[in-house]
């Protein structure tokens, strides 16, 4: 079960990292480098994630065909 705690701790580490890219990296670079060295960050870390899921979009029964991705991902999430 997910508590309340652990979100708090699991937001302070996803904070803390972007913090740490972001003191590093300065402003106005592309979203995609901020996106790699996140990852590396998120790795160093030791944090478990999947960079670029793919959520599946249901439409009245049906999954439709678009591209709709979720930047990160925590795997000891349930999203079904």
């Amino acid at each position: 079960m997910i508590t309340q705690s652990y979100l708090t701790d699991l937001t302070y580490k996803i904070n803390s990292a972007c913090i740490e890219v972001h003191k590093i990296l300065g402003a106005g670079l592309l979203e995609s480098v901020y996106h790699k060295c996140l990852e590396e960050e998120f790795m160093l870390r030791n944090m478990s994630f999947t960079s670029e899921f793919k959520v599946p979009v249901i439409y009245k029964g049906k999954e439709i065909a678009c591209d709709f991705f979720c930047d990160f991902f925590s795997g000891r999430f349930n999203c079904y």
